[in-house]
Parts: structure tokens; C-alpha cells; sequence
């Protein structure tokens, strides 16, 4: 009874798995350059002075961190083993749980009235952190999980080859872009905004190109992965808003913390997953891709949407605890 309600909520995610979405190596590497470009304008925007406010103010950030990089990948883990998902979703759903935040987060927390300079400190950190902590992650609780599904257990899940690809598409465009703020900080004054805003058109113009490309995957499969993508996105958010809740953190803290961990770069996770190194395509595992693909459309979606219900608020003034 348990298995046939789980069907009637949650389709055969199985038929996912033998589908391959249309990404020429082209189109691969342009996702790569859009995802390097999008991170080199969010490090233009990380300053010293946002990591001297989290050293003096160090307890959002710490279950910030914690909510994003603990918290996410444990709830997620034993959100599969609920709802059982195909075995190429489920690994899907913890890769895009392993990633840092997205791009888009610090918008977000500004039209949320949170808390900008701890979204922007956050998206610093998490980033710098996703270096090690996304393998890490990954290679852990999917290890978890391959091990009790027989389906994965030929998959060799390569940290080493998945932390070159982060350097390469995180790590390196983070470093340039806060030397080059130093560097030059009038330049960057005049044009941070712009940059950050032509990175995430640029990145919106390719999601929707690559949409348009299998539009009618899309249209055929969405009911099969929609409720998924909308608990495992809903379940980020509310983590990340009541975890930090319960440490008596100030509401526009939580604000943010929630928008950081529910706004996840799936677009890394999409780079991952395409990367033959790492996953082989004999292997597929179209329902990962279909897991990330459509989270990075999603996430947006819902975090306009909450922040649509958190600008209509009133934020109590609240003195937070040491």
C-alpha cells in the first residue's frame, strides 16, 4: 500500500533514465563559460569587509554554513529513501544538495528585505568552500545511497575529477574577480551591477536555449519530475528558515539563510553531470540531468515567489543573540 501511494504521487521516475537531453559539447561548453562568468561577477561584489562582519558576527554565517552544506545533503539523503525515487533521480536530487548557492540568491535577499551583506558573505563562503565541500559531499552521501541501491553500484564517483571541474568553473573565476575588485575598485564600482546582471541574462538566454532544444522532453517528462523538484526545493527553504530559527536568529538572518540554501547553483551540478569523466553517458542517468535542469528553472521561480510574501511582511525589530 505504502509503494502503490508512493506511485500515485510519484510517477516511474525509471522512464527518465534512458533519456538524453540535446547538449552538444558546444553547448557544454558555453554552460561552462556561462557559469564562469556568472561567478566572477558575484565575486566582484564579495569584499573583505563582508568576511570582517561575519568574524564579528560570526553566528549567521556558522548555521548558514551548516544549513547549507550539513543540514541540505542529510535532509535530502532521507528525503530519497521516503520517497523512493528512481535511482538516477535520487542521485540527481543529492548532487544538486552538494552544490553552493546560486546566483541568484543575493537578488533574492534584496527583493526578501534579508539581510544582503550575509547573502553576499554566504554566497563568498559557500562558494570558496564548495572547492572541497561539493566532492566531499557528494562522494559521501551518494556513496550512502549507491550502496543500497544495486542499480549504482558499478558508478565510481570521482572527487578528484569533480574538485578539478569546481576549480575550474568556480574556484578560478572567483579568485579573478576579487583580485580584480582590489586591484581596481573604481572599475568595479562602475561596473559591478552590469556585469552581474549581463552574467545572469547570459546564463537565462542559455537555459532557455538549451529548453527550447528539448522543449518537448520537457512537455512530456515535467509531470514526472515536478513534485519531486517542488518538495526537495520547499523542504531547502524551510530548513534553511527554521534552522537558524531555533539559534534565535534575527528574522532578516533567516530570511537569507533560507534563500541561500534553497537557491542552489544546479548549473554546477548540470556541468558535473555532463562531464564524461565523472559520469560516464553508457551510464543513463537522463533523470539527473533532468533533476538539475529543471531545479535551475524552479528555484527561481519559488524564490520570487517568497520573496514576493516576505516583501509584504513587516520584519519585528529583534535583537539577536550571542
Amino acid at each position: 500500500m505504502h509503494s502503490a501511494l508512493l506511485l500515485s504521487i510519484f510517477p516511474n521516475m525509471e522512464q527518465l533514465d534512458s533519456i538524453l537531453l540535446n547538449f552538444s559539447q558546444g553547448s557544454i561548453n558555453l554552460m561552462n563559460l556561462a557559469i564562469a562568468f556568472i561567478m566572477f561577477g558575484v565575486a566582484l561584489g564579495i569584499k573583505p569587509s563582508h568576511f570582517k562582519d561575519v568574524v564579528q558576527n560570526p553566528k549567521p554565517a556558522i548555521l548558514g554554513v551548516i544549513s547549507q552544506y550539513i543540514l541540505l545533503p542529510a535532509v535530502t539523503f532521507f528525503l530519497v529513501l521516503i520517497i523512493k525515487p528512481s535511482p538516477a533521480v535520487a542521485i540527481g536530487m543529492i548532487l544538486v544538495a552538494s552544490c553552493p548557492g546560486g546566483n541568484v540568491s543575493n537578488m533574492i535577499s534584496a527583493l526578501s528585505k534579508a539581510n544582503v551583506a550575509l547573502s553576499v558573505s554566504l554566497t563568498g563562503i559557500t562558494t570558496v568552500m564548495s572547492l572541497f565541500m561539493t566532492p566531499l559531499n557528494f562522494a559521501f552521501w551518494g556513496g550512502l545511497y549507491a550502496a543500497r541501491s544495486p542499480y549504482l553500484v558499478p558508478i565510481t564517483i570521482e572527487p578528484v575529477e569533480m574538485f578539478r571541474t569546481v576549480v575550474l568553473i568556480l574556484g578560478i573565476p572567483v579568485i579573478l574577480g576579487m583580485l580584480f575588485a582590489l586591484k581596481f575598485p573604481v572599475i568595479t564600482k562602475k561596473i559591478e551591477k552590469y556585469v552581474q546582471y549581463a552574467s545572469i541574462l547570459f546564463f537565462a538566454a542559455f537555459i532557455i536555449s538549451a529548453l527550447g532544444a528539448n522543449f518537448g522532453l520537457f512537455i512530456e517528462y515535467i509531470h514526472v519530475i515536478f513534485i519531486v523538484v517542488l518538495l526537495h526545493n520547499g523542504l531547502a527553504f524551510l530548513v534553511g528558515y527554521y534552522f537558524p530559527k531555533t539559534f534565535k536568529v534575527n528574522e532578516i538572518n533567516c530570511r537569507s539563510i533560507s534563500i541561500e540554501t534553497g537557491i542552489q547553483n544546479s548549473g554546477l551540478g548540470l556541468a558535473l553531470i555532463f562531464n564524461p569523466r565523472i559520469f560516464p553517458p553508457e551510464l543513463q542517468l537522463g533523470g539527473m540531468a533532468f533533476v538539475a535542469a529543471w531545479w535551475g528553472i524552479w528555484h527561481i521561480l519559488a524564490g520570487l515567489a517568497l520573496a514576493s510574501y516576505w516583501r509584504k511582511k513587516k520584519v519585528k525589530p529583534q535583537v539577536e543573540t550571542a
